[in-house]
Order: structure tokens, then sequence, then C-alpha cells
């Protein structure tokens, strides 16, 4: 074991491994689940046989093959990956970190399909009939449109979304409602308001986030981090996440995010176009809406491949709005103990494998962001 001196006990180290080693290669199964499914439709005839029966089923014509070969992935990727996401949950509940019963999880699953499949199909019926506009340039209109997606979901997230997975309700007037505030405007950041979620009725993790842009912004707390962390370690949470505002990192995020579904489509078009993958997939050409499973493997692909780049980003912006939480407080002790709590309430390992690290962790390690603090502070 080893020793990480004042910050953690050989239990809590523990503790946190085994956590790790539990739900990670279920976690790691599904996205490999997920991503064997796309593989398996995408490069072989299978996918075009399967778009066509489904369309056949409502008529078998274009449209009927377009929307109903999105809804059969949509679905298919949702049972592949249910198993596994279930099996984590299985386990974050052994660890007292799960509070929500299996019927509210499934209508937590229902009710993220309700919101995937309307814009899964909106999505796919647009792309396909711009490749019947223009078989050879349909990248060029649908690469704008994919950008655009991306910032209109970005903007609307927390005011469609957000309320269809938590109650929020005005934080009491008091003085840590008053403290947060002033945190805000010390830092020269509009907030509109100081909301809790009731994220206790799913977990007993700890969070706070900054949520919205300009007239809805608004700080979120988490009502397990208010009934579990000292007043001074929420004003550090909420400094970290004030930093993310500073540094305009949701805004970044939305137009870089808008760029790389641009730059997506187009490298798209180009797998799409050549003929090895279309004779593999057993279609003519994109045009035709039996390649929708392609598009999806080609997709995935991409997805996968984008992964650890995007979370070595990441942890740069989340070392930054560290960086930025103890400027702003000058209170570095505050900020080592508040890592400890996030650490130890959300049972977390607090020092990660580095190759697990490097590939999927989008948050430096607890260990690494209290060295930060430390060398800060020196």
């Amino acid at each position: 074991m080893d020793d990480f001196g004042p910050d953690f006990t050989p239990e809590q180290v523990a503790r946190g491994r085994a956590l790790r080693r539990a739900q990670v290669p279920w976690a790691l199964g599904g996205q490999a689940a997920g991503l064997l499914l796309s593989l398996v439709l995408g490069f072989t005839p299978a996918g075009a046989g399967l778009v066509a029966a489904v369309g056949g089923l409502f008529g078998g014509s274009r449209t009927a093959e377009v929307l109903g070969g999105a809804a059969v992935l949509v679905l298919l990727g949702q049972a592949a990956g249910l198993p596994f996401s279930a099996r984590v949950r299985a386990v974050r509940t052994r660890y007292g970190l799960v509070t929500q019963g299996w019927r509210g999880w499934a209508l937590d699953v229902l009710r993220g399909l309700a919101l995937t499949l309307p814009l899964a199909l909106a999505a796919v019926y647009g792309l396909y009939a711009l490749t019947a506009w223009s078989p050879q340039h349909w990248w060029l209109p649908a690469a704008g449109a994919a950008a655009l997606l991306v910032v209109a979901l970005s903007f609307l997230y927390p005011l469609l979304v957000e309320p269809v997975f938590n109650r929020f309700t005005p934080m009491e007037p008091g003085p840590l409602r008053t403290a947060l505030l002033a945190l805000a405007e010390r830092d020269a950041i509009r907030v509109k308001d100081v909301l809790v979620a009731d994220a206790s009725r799913r977990t007993t993790a700890l969070n706070a986030y900054v949520s919205g842009f300009g007239a809805t912004r608004r700080i979120v707390a988490y009502d397990t981090l208010l009934g579990t962390a000292e007043p001074r370690e929420v004003e550090l949470v909420v400094a970290h996440e004030l930093g993310h505002v500073k540094h305009r990192d949701v805004l970044t995020g939305t137009l870089l995010g808008a760029l790389g579904a641009a730059f997506a489509v187009c490298l798209l078009s180009l797998l799409t176009g050549r003929q090895v993958l279309l004779s593999a997939a057993g279609v003519p050409g994109v045009a035709d809406p039996r390649s929708l499973p392609l598009l999806a493997a080609c997709a995935a692909v991409l997805g996968a491949l984008a992964g650890p780049p995007q979370c070595a980003a990441s942890r740069r912006i989340e070392t930054r709005a560290d960086r930025h939480a103890l400027e702003l407080t000058g209170d570095p002790a505050g900020f080592i103990a508040m890592q400890r709590r996030l650490a130890v309430a959300n049972v977390s390992d607090v020092d990660p494998p580095r190759p697990l690290e490097l590939l999927f962790a989008t948050h430096p390690s607890a260990v690494r962001r209290i060295a930060a603090a430390r060398a800060w502070r020196r």
C-alpha cells in the first residue's frame, strides 16, 4: 500500500481502489460492447439488411428506412450497454453511492431515450435529405448543421434537459448563499441565482457546478454537498466552478465542439466515400439509407479515437480551474480539505494507474490536485 501521509488513511485508499477495480471493467465493457455492435453492423452487410428489413415493416419507402433504421440503431445501442450500466450501478450501490431504486433508474433510462430518440431521428432525416440532394457535396451543409446543433444543445441543455432529471429549488437566504454570491461578485461573474439540486434522490456523491449563459447563469449545488461538507468547502467547490466561467471554458468548449462536429462530418464523408468500406457494408453509396450503420460505425470509431485527447484537454482545464479557486480564495488548506472530502465521499481512487488516468480520466487524481495546492502555497 502506498503511503499518502496525512491526506488519506489506508482504508480510504483501499476502498477507492476496490471500487475502481470492481466498476471499471464493466464500464469499459459497456463501451466495448457498443463499439463492437457498431462495427459488426457497419462493416458487414448485416446492418444494411437490418435497415432494409425495418424499413420494409413500415412500407419500404426511403423515409421508412431512414427513420426506422435510425430508431433501431439507437435502441440496439441502448440495449447493448444496458446490462453493463446496470452492473456498474449495482457495484456503486454496494459502496453506498446510489440511493435510487431500480424503478427510478429505469425511468431515467426511458427519459434519456425519450430525449435522444427524437433528436437522432431529426438529425438522421436531415442528413439523408442532404445526401439525396447531393450525394457528392452533402457534407458541406451537414458540417454547418452539425456545428449549429452543438451550439444550440449547449445553450438549451440547462433549460430543457437538466430539469428532466433533477428538481431545482432556490437556496434559502443565509450566510452560505450570501458567501457564494459574494464569491461570484468578487470574481466579476454575473450570477442570477443559487439553486439546490435534489441529487440525493439518486446518489450520495458530492458536486456543484455553474450552469447557463448570461442571464440564465446560476450556481447549482447538490443537496448532498450542502448536507455533508463544511460551508468553506462548498465555497471552494464553487470557486473552482467559477474558474470555468472566468476562463470561458463552457463557451470555448462549445465552439471547439462545434468545430469538432463539423470536422467529424468531413471525415465521415471521406470514409464513407471509400469503395472498400461501401463494399464491406453492402451498399452502393452514402445516399442509400442502408448506409446508415456504416455512418454510425465510422462515427463510433472517430469518437473512440477522440476520447483520450479530449480527456487530456479536460484535465488541463480542470487544473486551471483548481488554480483559479486557489487564487480567488487564497485558502490552500481549505482547498486540500475539500479535495479530501470529495475523494472520500465519492469513493474515488485517489491515485489511479497512470495509463488508466491518461486514457479515461477527465479530472486529475486527488493526489495530484492536493500536491498542486501545496506547490501553489509554497
